[in-house]
């Protein structure tokens, strides 16, 4: 029961790469096919849990937890089970997963830029200094081409959603977005945990003038909070002796 908590807890500390490059390489598949067989650009939803083990999947062999519609869409696919991440923080991890390129390319290492000593950051004047830090780990991060830019150079229309550091979503060369400006994400993180309904928007409107479409479905889950309906918690309950894992699990269910 400890190795299971154990290795529960160290889902905080990681970014979940497997899903992210499945539908990457599963994306690239079907392009691929897609290019030979019909003139027709195939829509692409690249999906990424948030502070998630990279075991955490039924598919991937977890005991308990329950996640059947990745299942069936594993089972439907190519899946790569061994992902890795240079570095384990959600801003320099995304930054790659957008350019394709490793951190010391794009030179975003941390989630924020550092401090500096003797300067609160809370005061007026480290705040300054903190706005001014971000705005040049983006600065550095725009030189970069990016997937939402590569895919409109073919007829695609971006949406951004959810987990975003890199300032307005259009700084990543999203055409729509929620992402306004602020660290992690702000009004982008009511995606999977308050409404689903931009998203399906999006779709309709590219579906209505049939224009191929890419988004960016990055809710911030199962990343705590970890505060999912009863309904979601209580089977897990009597299968591991925290709490706070069985709302961790809980959380992970409800991403599914």
């Amino acid at each position: 029961m400890n190795h299971m908590r154990n290795e529960s807890t160290s889902c905080l500390k990681r970014i979940s790469l497997c899903r992210s490059v499945f539908f990457l390489g599963l994306f690239l598949l079907s392009a691929a096919f897609a290019a030979r067989a019909e003139s027709t650009p195939p829509n692409v939803v690249l999906i990424l849990s948030d502070d998630q083990h990279w075991r955490d999947y039924g598919f991937m062999g977890h005991e308990h937890l329950q996640t059947p519609a990745l299942d069936r869409l594993a089972s439907e696919s190519l899946v790569f089970s061994r992902g890795y991440v240079p570095t384990s923080l959600c801003c320099p991890s995304l930054a790659s997963l957008i350019t394709g390129r490793h951190p010391h390319e794009h030179l975003i290492v941390g989630n924020d830029p550092p401090e500096t000593q003797g300067i609160s950051r809370r005061s007026p004047e480290g705040q300054k200094l903190f706005e001014a830090g971000r705005e040049e780990m983006t600065k550095r991060f725009s030189k970069w081409p990016t997937l939402p830019k590569l895919l409109g150079e073919h007829g695609y229309r971006s949406l951004q959603t959810g987990k975003w550091w890199q300032g307005h979503f259009s700084k990543g060369g999203f055409d729509e977005g929620m992402t306004k400006g602020s660290r992690h994400g702000d009004q982008g993180l009511a995606i999977g945990r308050k409404t689903m309904q931009p998203v399906f928007d999006f779709i309709d409107r590219c579906s209505d003038v049939e224009q191929p479409f890419f988004v960016w479905y990055a809710p911030m889950l199962p990343h705590s909070p970890h505060d999912p309906e009863k309904s979601f918690v209580e089977h897990y309950e009597s299968k591991v002796d925290s709490i706070h894992i069985a709302k961790y699990w809980g959380n992970v269910e409800r991403f599914d």
